[in-house]
């Protein structure tokens, strides 16, 4: 079939850059060749809005993650986290340090959420997780914030810490769908998730991105505040956000739309359990699931206080880290790991 050269023009618009080309200059087969986020879909179901509804409501007898503490956050009280009932936000920018298939050329659009519900002793944002500095602002200011991440560029919009302010987000969301806002929605999260409250999210978030970061019940109490039952917690959690959005799915530039993102930081003296973690997802999901083996541990904050991880990585245990994924058959590292290894490897010779 031979088609004319401003169709041609006009789909090589659309598939590589339809912010190019308005919505209302779209036809009826175009608009359906564009991507929506998963947001986006729900609203149209009809079934957005009582996600909120539901979510806030376990604002009243808080049990959004598996600290279940139980206060009533609409009446100021707080838990484990610290978390007022309004959302507090330590900054909202493009970040250009995150995953290969989240930056491309403008940044992945990062809100980082003041306080946590893990506090780990060795945390690098402890002022910001443990100390909660930030502003608390409206949901409506959040999905300014949204909007303002879309317009200056960003190819996301990566949500860091949101387990104890989820509800606020997902309304923060429609509010920010009603404005125009249509990227890709990045749960930035520890992995220390309830399968409760990710069924609440299943068809709003388009991209996990889990930690995981033990697989061993004595190094997660002692490392981070108590959560021995971090492990199994988070293994379910991963298998769920795979049941909903699946392997990594990137578009014609290579930035990421849909799937699963899983973080593991190498600690020292084998303390994060690497060889065990790339064993279970071998055996747990496609082995061609998207993993970044991270070597950027230094000491920080209380983890002076502990000999085990009172030191920065060696090379030899990032570069065994990097082994045991080749030996387990994954195939889908992140590309600055690999080519951390192959550094590494150079002047090892």
């Amino acid at each position: 079939m031979e088609i004319s050269r401003r169709d041609f023009i006009r789909s090589s618009l659309i598939l590589g850059g339809s912010f190019l080309l308005s919505p209302a200059s779209l036809n009826a087969d175009e608009k359906k060749m564009r991507w929506h986020p998963a947001y986006e879909r729900l609203e149209n179901e009809g079934k957005l809005a009582q996600r909120i509804e539901e979510a806030y409501a376990i604002f009243e007898d808080c049990q959004l993650c598996p600290r279940s503490c139980g206060v009533n956050r609409k009446k100021g009280e707080r838990g484990f986290c610290r978390g007022p009932y309004r959302p507090v936000i330590y900054s909202a920018q493009p970040h250009f340090g995150e995953e290969v298939a989240l930056v491309g050329n403008n940044g992945s659009g990062t809100i980082f959420f003041s306080n946590c519900n893990l506090r780990c002793i060795f945390c690098q944002n402890w002022p910001i997780s443990h100390e909660g500095k930030g502003k608390e602002v409206k949901d409506e200011d959040l999905a300014n914030m949204m909007i303002r991440l879309q317009k200056i560029g960003c190819h996301n919009i990566n949500l860091v810490t949101p387990t104890h302010v989820m509800p606020n987000i997902i309304n923060a969301t429609r509010i920010a769908l009603k404005k125009g806002l249509r990227l890709p929605l990045v749960y930035n999260t520890s992995g220390y998730e309830r399968l409760e409250i990710l069924k609440i999210l299943d068809g709003v978030v388009d991209i996990y991105m889990p930690d995981m970061k033990y697989m061993d019940a004595d190094h997660a109490e002692k490392y981070s505040s108590g959560a021995s039952d971090y492990p199994e917690v988070t293994k379910k959690a991963i298998i769920e956000m795979n049941r909903q959005v699946g392997e990594l799915k990137v578009d014609e530039r290579g930035i990421a739309t849909r799937g699963l993102i899983i973080r593991h930081l190498v600690m020292p003296n084998r303390v994060a359990g690497t060889e065990k973690l790339l064993r279970w997802v071998s055996e747990a999901l496609p082995r061609s699931t998207y993993i970044n083996i991270m070597a950027q541990y230094h000491v920080d904050y209380k983890a002076f206080e502990y000999p085990k991880i009172a030191r920065g990585i060696t090379v030899e245990e990032f570069l065994e880290a990097m082994e045991w994924a080749e030996d387990f058959g994954l195939t889908n590292l992140d590309p600055k790991s690999v080519a951390l290894r192959r550094f590494y490897s150079f002047f090892k010779r």
